[in-house]
């Protein structure tokens, strides 16, 4: 399951439906933009402030990976969150997450 997420993530990155890091993701929530907001598990101050926000948007939240495996799973140095912007690209995560 892990290492099909990080794939889907990866593919994601590649078309542009990726938003990741702290200032980006919170620019585009901002902008109530966003399907699935994906938090580090080793960053739980990131998830906090993350959650709640997502929450009041409706946008699904997970808490999946460290932010080493992010960030290699896209291509990027270690993230602690990350926005897919895409729905198709969130409801397959979410399928393959449940």
């Amino acid at each position: 399951m892990k290492r099909r997420i990080l794939s889907l993530l990866g593919l994601a990155r590649q078309a542009g439906k990726i938003i990741s890091g702290e200032s980006q993701t919170e620019a585009m929530l901002k902008k109530r933009k966003g399907h699935l907001l994906i938090c580090a598990e080793d960053a739980p101050g990131v998830q906090k402030k993350y959650e709640q926000w997502a929450s009041d948007l409706k946008i699904p939240v997970i808490v999946f990976g460290t932010k080493q495996e992010l960030g290699i799973a896209l291509g990027l140095s270690p993230r602690a969150v990350v926005l897919v912007n895409d729905e198709g690209f969130a409801r397959a995560i979410l399928k393959v997450r449940s």
